[in-house]
């Protein structure tokens, strides 16, 4: 299992007040949500890196790496 490190953060009274009456686990829901920005941040890094490679992938010739493929597989 990994390292934990603590991280705190203010919210208003009331609003941990309430969360505790109603038995919401703040840690758990902290982390969750802490857990979906950085999947979602890093999903958004993808799409951009793609979007930067798309001029070179349109590039690309698939049916010629097919062919390639075929040719190599025969000659074995």
């Amino acid at each position: 299992m990994g390292k934990y490190v603590t991280v705190s953060t203010k919210v208003k009274k009331e609003l941990k007040e309430e969360a505790e009456r109603l038995g919401i686990n703040i840690s758990a829901v902290l982390r969750e949500a802490l857990e979906r920005e950085v999947k979602k941040k890093r999903i958004e890094e993808i799409k951009k890196k793609l979007d930067e490679l798309s001029d070179v992938l349109e590039l690309i010739d698939i049916d010629r790496i097919v062919s390639h493929i075929r040719e190599d597989r025969e000659k074995r």
